[in-house]
């Protein structure tokens, strides 16, 4: 490319290079681009451009679990979900826990996961999943006293039956 002044009409500009200054996280930095422009009797004078560079943008989660109804001995473990970024190849997931909220029985209630994701200049999103977990299977039986036939005065005390349940 080719610059112009007062006498040369075909002035070189030369590209110098650029340099760097970290800030205060990986993506966040200042770059200096510097040329120089020379005309043909030595005359030279040089310009920098100063590019601010700065990561704003909070990481994208994919693959996050899909929001769930189930039986209360079929609850899922946490998934795995993956998040990126536009600056960050390596971004940070947390799994953050569940909380419990109850239901109008004890086997009966949501669970809410979360998980956060975090870029190397502290942006962060997080992700949640909802567990709706409920009972809805009737106890099985799994000792019943057989029937007998007995005499009036022979009639014997109540035995104890026994039962489970899937929750």
């Amino acid at each position: 490319p080719g610059g112009q002044d007062n006498c040369d009409q075909n002035v070189t500009i030369n590209y110098l290079g650029e340099t760097s200054e970290a800030g205060n996280c990986a993506d966040n930095y200042t770059l200096t681009r510097t040329w120089k422009a020379e005309d043909n009797c030595g005359n030279t004078r040089t310009k920098s451009q100063k590019i601010t560079v700065r990561d704003t943008t909070k990481p994208v989660f994919s693959n996050v679990p899909a929001d769930v109804t189930v039986e209360c001995d079929n609850i899922p473990t946490p998934g795995n979900p993956t998040a990126s970024d536009n600056c960050d190849n390596n971004v940070t997931i947390t799994y953050e826990g569940q909380v419990r909220t109850d239901g109008n029985c004890p086997d009966a209630y949501t669970l809410t996961r979360t998980w956060k994701a975090e870029d190397n200049c502290g942006n962060t999103k997080t992700a949640t999943q909802k567990i709706t977990v409920r009972d809805t299977q009737k106890p099985e039986f799994t000792y019943v006293p057989a029937a007998i036939t007995v005499e009036c005065d022979e009639v014997p005390a109540p035995d104890t039956p026994t039962a489970e349940d899937n929750c």
